[in-house]
């Protein structure tokens, strides 16, 4: 696991990131796509963790690259998940993926659809969420974090702000894979970039990603810089 601040912690799954939270017990944020709960619990454990000290699952969107497997995990620690509601609406049924997807132009971003996204598939195993969470809900965890509600790339997506560590974990609201920039697809462009806009009067000083590097140090500012002057006739 890499640390990317006091208490958390990244898991790269090779090509989409979960994340950790060390606070009473262990909040996972993100599952990995079906068949990656052998790797997530040998990250915890290999960091010096106990993977069955996991006590919340907390989704930040439906799609099966990061909730894919949340049902397995959650049946066998018996814990509860967490999303919001517009994503928990679906996920009940196996349904991780809306029919409405806009791809972001570019070689790049077709390579990922085509290679990785398109492969996941549009189904999850039933995952019945325990806590649905709304914009602007305060979690119990670091002293605070901050849910916010950013639609787009799903209707329920969420991005979390730990403020007093002031780490915003930003899903796929946008990545940094080959620089900051959209991600993938979207299920609504338009509402994606409004979102990322609206993330930009936040304050925070690294950001992670559900896909790409993390940004270590003056993540706000670098995301104002580069939405500010962003192109968005090219999408």
């Amino acid at each position: 696991m890499k640390r990317i601040s006091n208490n958390i912690y990244q898991i790269s799954l090779g090509w989409v990131n979960v994340f950790v939270i060390d606070d009473n017990g262990l909040t996972l944020i993100d599952t990995g796509p079906k068949g990656s709960t052998g790797k997530i619990f040998s990250a915890i454990k290999n960091s010096g963790m106990n993977p069955y000290a996991i006590k919340r699952i907390i989704l930040t969107h439906a799609h099966p690259d990061h909730s894919g497997s949340a049902e397995e995990i959650k049946r066998m620690l018996r814990v509860p998940v967490m999303a919001h509601r517009e994503d928990a609406e679906i996920m009940r049924y196996g349904i991780a993926c809306r029919k409405e997807i806009c791809l972001t132009p570019g070689l790049k971003n077709w390579l990922i659809y085509e290679l990785a996204i398109k492969r996941s598939g549009i189904n999850i195993e039933p995952l019945v969420i325990d806590e649905q969470l709304n914009d602007r809900d305060l979690l119990p965890l670091l002293g605070g974090i901050r849910v916010i509600h950013t639609p787009g790339h799903t209707r329920g997506h969420i991005s979390l702000l730990a403020e007093n560590e002031e780490v915003l974990i930003a899903g796929d609201l946008l990545s940094n894979s080959a620089g900051l920039g959209l991600s993938v697809i979207y299920e609504n462009m338009a509402e994606g970039i409004s979102s990322i806009l609206k993330v930009t009067d936040l304050d925070f000083d690294k950001m992670v990603f559900g896909r790409g590097r993390p940004i270590m140090k003056d993540a706000g500012s670098l995301m104002r810089q580069a939405f500010d002057n962003y192109d968005y006739a090219l999408v």
